[in-house]
């Protein structure tokens, strides 16, 4: 852990405090995925997600597995493939029109009461009911720290995958740093946390945003009774 010499403060908790009043309005990331600075989109699916699918199936098929904040996010249809049932939710319209684009998949919109569009293709299930699974790649630290307690109580669901990203600079954000103690402070009374892998996803793309690490930290919450 690197250390601010002033101040004798952890570098990474600078970055957390420098972030925490920050909020992002819908119209700024509508902009970025218009400007395509959004920065999430991987395009041939999260390596995290490939390497321990089986830790999140345990051997399960036919799952409803929910994708907040999903983007256009390429493992959707990886897990439909394999048979499960997804449903996938984003700001974005342009996202999702642009999943189903790079996928070559049909789609229909439907209104759907208190919701703008629903855009369905054949794998989705429906919206409402409770989840198997959640893979969170890229929600929790994207939202307004300030709306994280709303995300996940939003949530009902037995197993919980989250990829989270720390850093040691300050950086505005997003993506918002979320130490380990505060997905402790979360999920931690009604969830077993366990961390499963810290990777380094450094590029120059994050050089560029001032930071010198960007450590992709993955988690499996399971839901207790």
């Amino acid at each position: 852990m690197e250390m601010d010499g002033a101040a004798g403060v952890p570098a990474e908790l600078q970055g957390g405090r420098a972030q925490a009043d920050r909020v992002l309005t819908a119209q700024e990331w509508l902009h970025k995925w218009e400007t395509g600075t959004a920065a999430f989109h991987k395009e041939h699916g999260h390596p995290l997600l490939e390497k321990y699918l089986d830790v999140l199936l345990s051997g399960r098929s036919g799952l409803r597995i929910f994708f907040p904040l999903c983007g256009k996010a390429v493992d959707m249809k990886r897990l439909a493939d394999l048979g499960h049932s997804i449903v996938g939710v984003d700001i974005s319209e342009q996202a999702l029109k642009e999943f189903f684009a790079d996928q070559g998949l049909s789609y229909c919109e439907e209104p759907v009461p208190g919701i703008a569009g629903l855009f369905s293709s054949s794998f989705y299930s429906e919206i409402v009911g409770k989840f198997d699974g959640v893979w969170d790649r890229g929600a929790l630290v994207a939202v307004n720290p300030c709306d994280r307690p709303r995300l996940v109580n939003s949530l009902s669901i037995q197993k919980f995958v989250s990829s989270l990203i720390s850093f040691t600079v300050s950086f505005p954000g997003p993506p918002f740093y979320v130490p380990e103690s505060e997905v402790k402070s979360l999920f931690g009374n009604h969830c077993e946390i366990k961390l499963l892998e810290k990777v380094s996803d450094f590029s120059e793309r994050h050089r560029r945003w001032g930071l010198d690490y960007f450590l992709e930290v993955l988690y499996i919450l399971k839901f207790v009774a």
